[in-house]
């Protein structure tokens, strides 16, 4: 018996076809069976379009900056090799004084204000459910100092200097508040 090459040849279409439905049904069933872990405590730290909104605000405050102010820096640099919770909670604090002192005097300053409250808010109220008691490290260093330069910019020049900053503000946030597995994940892959 001799087959003939269109013989052939459907047949390897057909075998074609059903390892490709194999492979599919495989690959939905692995998807299905690993679920992606959702890494951080708040949902828009996850969020392009929050990023994105933070470093347009960050943007638009530093075009605001007096010359003299672009070499201060209100955000104290965090030690890395502090617990990831620590670092999280302490920047949830320095969040909080935001929400409460900064970011409504800069409301009518940019479009997308409201927005980002909103989204600046949840992630305050996320941190707090997961364990951040924000008032505990009202007095930490970081924090005292991150106030204590504040104040002395004084008035609107302080405020936009941290409005300026925020984008660094979320970066901490957005590296430190994740699900415990998952920071300590994180950190081993970045050991190795």
């Amino acid at each position: 018996m001799q087959l003939d090459n269109a013989t052939i040849l459907s047949c390897l279409r057909s075998a074609a076809a059903a390892l490709t439905v194999l492979f599919l049904i495989g690959w939905t069933g692995q998807v299905v069976s690993h679920p992606v872990h959702q890494v951080h405590l708040s949902p828009p730290l996850n969020d392009p379009k929050t990023h994105e909104d933070i470093q347009k605000l960050s943007v638009h405050a530093q075009r605001k900056e007096l010359e003299e102010d672009t070499s201060i820096r209100l955000m104290p640099r965090v030690d890395t090799n502090q617990n990831h919770m620590e670092i999280c909670c302490l920047h949830a604090n320095i969040l909080n004084f935001y929400l409460n002192n900064i970011l409504h005097k800069y409301s009518e300053e940019h479009p997308s204000m409201h927005k980002l409250q909103t989204d600046l808010h949840r992630v305050s109220s996320d941190l707090q459910t997961q364990g951040c008691n924000v008032t505990h490290y009202h007095n930490h260093r970081h924090a005292v100092e991150f106030r204590r330069k504040l104040e002395r910019m004084e008035g609107e020049r302080g405020i936009n200097k941290a409005i300026g900053e925020i984008d660094i503000l979320f970066t901490y946030l957005h590296d430190f508040c994740k699900e415990p597995q998952a920071a300590a994940n994180a950190t081993g892959a970045a050991r190795t």
